[in-house]
């Protein structure tokens, strides 16, 4: 049994090394304008990390388009934008397809409001003494 998963999470180890590499792989292609190469990259590291049911790193996860699955080279083929509208978050939007997508904001907004109840503390503490 232990063998088991010794072995189980060696092989994760290695998928996690192979999806690192053929995203950076993507990168370099991307940034050379290889579109065709850099599309096969990506779809042979999501496809490793599906079949040994990896989350796909975070770092990576944001630079594939979920629609058409191009690498997305932020400036090239995709725009990003900074909103406050409604609610703080980061706008992305891949140029290849017209896909759309938004990532919240909420960690640094709780952070803001954080350090000005700490302001606040510190300023009612010193009226006090």
């Amino acid at each position: 049994m232990k063998k088991k998963k010794f072995l189980e999470k060696k092989l994760k180890k290695i998928a996690y090394e192979r999806v690192d590499t053929l995203m950076k792989l993507a990168e370099e292609e991307a940034k050379k304008g290889r579109w065709d190469r850099v599309k096969r990259y990506v779809y042979l590291a999501r496809r490793i990390a599906m079949k040994m049911r990896l989350k796909f790193p975070k770092k990576w996860k944001r630079r594939i388009c979920k629609k058409c699955g191009t690498f997305l080279l932020y400036g090239r083929n995709a725009r990003v934008r900074v909103k406050s509208k409604r609610y703080p978050h980061v706008v992305i939007t891949c140029l290849e397809c017209g896909a759309i997508y938004r990532i919240p904001m909420i960690r640094e907004k709780k952070e803001k409001r954080r350090k000005k109840l700490e302001k606040k503390l510190k300023a009612k503490n010193k009226v006090v003494e």
